[in-house]
């Protein structure tokens, strides 16, 4: 249903859920293995922050490090942390650039190891440990992919990330002015700096040289090409919103690289694409344990998810017949009944409210049975853009800067009935509300994320441990806490949610192995879950090309979290306080479910 977003994503896992994306800060093939520039003067931001102890400042000091390097790569990145000082500079991709980049990171991990051998304190050797890993996953992910694959680099959708970070109504106005420099410089008018479409293109040829290698599939190619035209649409509206000046020039110079690159995409490219979208289970396998799923292997997954799937639906039988009864109505089949709820659509302008005031109401139930801390301040909510909507049609919530946060919170952004000329049903009916509410914004996501920036968790639990297992997994947990205080409607929209995570466990591996195939994966998303036609597309695409095995770690997240929980209430009693162990849960920060259960086991059981 939903995943957080943030943008743009760096390979070193500088923002925590995204994978890698194709962006440095460079201009030429040779980069300066300096350190980043230093962090401007905060603004009071209006939560308190607190001060850090002694020994997560010496762990956000050798963080730094990596940031550094990342932030010297990925400037994007940089500015969506909230350091202004990358605003204006951009990711150059050249071969050069990344083989510097990788010696860095060499060099720091040989560092790292060995500051572990004296370091005393165990929080901060474990910070460590998850800095040095982050490194070296980064390393083995880009060799990785130079040996096998030839990349699909799209310019468009680098870019619109990378302007979309500056222009931020959060961000204040002095930012905004920079979109005109990085747009400048990514259509190569500034002296030294060359078009990003041409050092895109000399990377995909230089693969394509290569022989043996694996081709991206072409429904991934062929999608993006049939969107990009609405991501520049969203550039254009964005520098036009946001009055950024003197931007017409290198957008129209820009736009007609872009033109050229798709065209270049679609004669040269484009034939030489895979029909079969399948990953080779070695490549699924390094995408199924980046995304935080460990110590189960996919095939184990699926058993369990359709294990789940059935329970799942034994117990949605039973809420639909409570509510059938209730309601008077003919069929009390949970698919029946669910069709009856998703009729009852809210007007596009209700959307927003109706929304806003489920967040009220959650926050009231948190509060009434003392559930989790929930943090000063609101939750932002808004709806999302056209060029959103298209790039992820789902709810989503943007993270907050993490690193240099001025005041920003993460946004809880809603779904559009449409979205690239596509209708959706899925989220904007009553019922609905109280899962993706509850996943997305409070108790789930954006307590999840504003809390570390409240509480000031170490900046490598906050980004560099962030795995889809434990981000997703907190959201649908969150969804689950909720559900015994919703109404009827709101808990069978809840079971239906989980049903269809536990759906993705088998039907993303099942259909990357050739178990199943795709129109047997649309038959049951649309019988089973009930999704729209719209929605199961989006489904597919996410499990076939868009994110390869991250489907999975909502129902592995949630899956590790409760099992944790039952155990800690097992062995704790009557002292079990659900505050505690969830207060608890969200101060240890995005770290992956072993290091979490090592956490709870080793300090909040014995506390």
């Amino acid at each position: 249903m939903c995943t957080i977003h943030s943008q743009p994503a760096a390979a070193a896992k500088l923002t925590p859920h995204k994978r890698v994306s194709e962006t440095s800060s460079e201009p030429a093939d040779t980069v300066e293995l300096g350190t980043a520039k230093p962090m401007p003067e905060m603004r009071r931001p209006f939560f308190a922050v607190p001060q850090k102890p002694e020994w997560i400042r010496r762990s956000d000091k050798v963080t730094q490090q990596l940031l550094d390097i990342g932030f010297q790569r990925f400037p994007e990145d940089g500015s969506s942390q909230g350091l202004s000082q990358y605003d204006k500079e951009v990711f150059v991709p050249t071969y050069a650039n990344e083989l510097a980049y990788r010696q860095q990171l060499r060099d720091f991990k040989a560092g790292v190891e060995q500051a572990l051998v004296d370091e005393k304190d165990t929080r901060v050797a474990q910070d460590l440990r998850i800095l040095g890993d982050s490194a070296q996953q980064t390393l083995d992910y880009q060799e990785f992919y130079e040996k096998n694959w030839v990349p699909f680099n799209n310019p468009t959708g680098a870019i619109y990330a990378g302007l979309t970070t500056l222009l931020d109504d959060q961000n204040p106005p002095e930012r905004w002015q920079a979109a005109a420099a990085r747009l400048s410089k990514y259509a190569g008018l500034e002296e030294g700096y060359r078009p990003l479409t041409e050092v895109f293109r000399e990377r995909m040829e230089a693969q394509m040289a290569k022989p043996g290698m694996i081709y991206p599939a072409r429904v991934e190619v062929q999608n993006a090409l049939d969107r990009d035209g609405q991501l520049l649409d969203g550039i254009h509206s964005l520098l036009e919103k946001h009055g950024v000046k003197d931007w017409q020039p290198a957008f129209a110079k820009l736009k007609e690289q872009l033109t050229g690159y798709d065209a270049w995409l679609r004669e040269s490219v484009l034939p030489k694409t895979r029909d079969d979208f399948r990953l080779d289970p070695d490549s699924y396998n390094r995408s199924f344990v980046s995304m935080g799923i460990t110590d189960v292997s996919p095939e184990e997954l699926a058993a369990r998810g359709h294990q789940a799937f059935e329970s799942i639906q034994a117990q949605m039988q039973t809420v639909a017949g409570q509510l059938a009864q209730e309601r008077g109505l003919p069929d009390s089949d949970y698919r029946a009944v669910l069709k009856v709820l998703k009729q009852d659509q809210i007007a596009p302008d209700q959307i927003l409210p109706l929304y806003k005031s489920r967040l009220k109401q959650i926050e009231g139930i948190v509060r009434e049975h003392d559930l989790v801390t929930v943090p000063p301040g609101e939750c932002v909510v808004r709806q999302a853009t056209p060029a959103e909507a298209a790039a992820f049609p789902s709810p989503q919530m943007i993270a907050p800067p993490l690193v240099n946060n001025h005041g920003e919170r993460g946004q809880f952004v809603l779904p559009l009935l449409s979205a690239d000329g596509q209708k959706f049903d899925d989220f904007t009916y009553n019922a609905i509300s109280w899962p993706v509410t509850a996943h997305e914004a409070r108790p789930g996501h954006e307590l999840q994320f504003d809390g570390m920036v409240d509480k000031g968790v170490s900046l490598a639990r906050a980004i560099y441990a962030g795995n889809s297992a434990n981000i997703e997994g907190w959201g649908l947990y969150s969804e689950w806490m909720i559900q015994p205080y919703m109404p009827l409607e709101g808990q069978l929209s809840a079971l239906n949610s989980r049903q269809l995570r536990a759906a993705r466990a088998f039907l993303d591996p099942e259909l990357h192995a050739g178990k199943i195939t795709v129109e047997q994966a649309r038959e049951l998303l649309s019988r089973e879950v009930g999704l729209s036609p719209s929605m199961v597309n989006s489904e597919i695409e996410r499990y076939t090309f868009r994110a390869p095995a991250q489907a999975c770690s909502y129902f592995y997240g949630f899956d590790q979290l409760l099992s944790l929980r039952n155990e800690v209430e097992e062995k704790l009693g009557d002292k079990f306080a659900a505050k505690d162990f969830h207060d608890f849960v969200l101060d240890q920060g995005l770290l992956p479910p072993p290091l979490l259960r090592q956490a709870v086991m080793e300090k909040f059981t014995e506390r």
